[in-house]
């Protein structure tokens, strides 16, 4: 949809702080998945963690991605994604092969205009939730840096500054 953007890239790359501010200027933003599949699995101790198996992890994350489009679709304006459907898929398909992200990738669609968050070492942090290193959180990145543009999408790398920089760089984008 013309109306989804997508903020995706290395995790800890400050992708939920630039939403957050998205958020405050009133645009509507959809929280990643991943985050919320980890908390509801650790307050369950299931085994649907990245740390336990991936693949369901990531099986979960497509489930979810789909719902939050269904829910983000009465929405007004921009609407913003803190990961997508497509970073679910890849993922799978990069855990077990299965080929799902072309069939995913290619009928459930976001705007054309993709924002990465690249690597930050700066501001990286591990938390109870995020327990990869920076570097696996790289090679995700170097990922999705191949798999938006494979299918179609225009990638725009986020610049390291300030959470209002960022927001302003991203809404200027969108309006070119």
């Amino acid at each position: 949809m013309n109306r989804f953007v997508v903020i995706s890239g290395c995790s800890g790359g400050g992708k939920s702080t630039l939403l957050a501010e998205l958020g405050r200027r009133g645009h509507s933003v959809i929280e990643e998945p991943g985050r919320r599949i980890v908390i509801q699995e650790m307050n369950a101790k299931g085994a649907a963690l990245p740390w336990v198996d991936a693949a369901a992890f990531a099986r979960r994350a497509i489930t979810m991605a789909l719902a939050d489009r269904t829910s983000a679709a009465p929405s007004i304006g921009w609407v913003f994604f803190d990961r997508s459907l497509v970073d679910a898929a890849a993922a799978l398909q990069d855990l077990t092969g299965e080929p799902v992200l072309a069939a995913l990738g290619r009928t459930y669609r976001y705007h054309r205009q993709v924002f990465l968050a690249p690597p930050w070492p700066e501001i990286y942090v591990t938390d109870l939730e995020r327990r990869h290193s920076l570097e696996a959180a790289a090679v995700e990145y170097s990922r999705l840096l191949e798999v938006y543009p494979s299918l179609g999408y225009e990638v725009s790398i986020l610049p390291k500054m300030g959470v209002a920089e960022r927001a302003d760089f991203v809404l200027s984008t969108l309006e070119e």
